[in-house]
């Protein structure tokens, strides 16, 4: 069983450096950390009295995974969760924040669960995750994975623009997808043809 930093090591090692791409409503990031993230945390990396793109510069791979620990797994609560779902939705948490717990919490409210979407991991969202769970972890872990797939597609339905993130130019799986999958099941995993029926439409 991977360790929490572990997770978070992937993570930061999963989004690479360096990027400031105009079309990610993020803005500069790097290793997975966006500025927006910085000015939040009030992280003056450089000292300048600004937090800006070259505090982005600055940060590096062990504080990008101490920022991920303390405020995108410890601070929303995964660690209430089963451990079966821990990896995920903290890997959703770090690319969507509390869309990652709204994606539970309908998946839970779909499973039966009386669970209220507001992307908040409390006692009630705690506990029905674990009660689908014990009937069986690796379902439910499946199904979250389908899930994040589904948004992501959803998202690039939606704005042209962040299709990149779902399409690779070459025309196959994007970042987007390979993360959502990667904590699938290969059985539940899009084969090449159903992907490219997914993404036709879009041209």
């Amino acid at each position: 069983m991977r360790t929490v930093r572990q997770i978070a090591e992937q993570i930061v090692a999963r989004e690479g450096g360096y990027v400031n791409d105009p079309d990610d409503p993020g803005g500069a990031t790097k290793h997975g950390v966006t500025l927006g993230t910085l000015r939040r945390l009030g992280l003056d990396l450089t000292g300048d009295g600004l937090v800006d793109a070259a505090d982005v510069r600055q940060l590096s791979r062990s504080r990008a995974v101490e920022i991920f620990i303390r405020h995108y797994f410890e601070a929303p609560g995964i660690a209430q969760l089963p451990q079966a779902l821990q990896a995920s939705v903290f890997d959703m948490y770090v690319n969507a924040g509390a869309h990652a717990v709204k994606i539970l919490q309908r998946l839970l409210c779909s499973m039966g669960q009386m669970v209220t979407v507001d992307g908040v991991i409390g006692p009630q969202t705690a506990a029905a995750s674990v009660a689908v769970c014990d009937v069986d972890a690796g379902l439910v872990r499946d199904a979250y994975g389908v899930a994040r797939r589904s948004y992501y597609f959803a998202l690039a339905d939606r704005r042209p623009a962040s299709r990149k993130y779902a399409r690779a130019r070459a025309g196959g799986k994007g970042g987007w997808i390979k993360r959502a999958e990667e904590f699938m099941s290969v059985g539940f995993r899009m084969s090449t043809a159903q992907f490219q029926r997914r993404v036709a439409s879009w041209g």
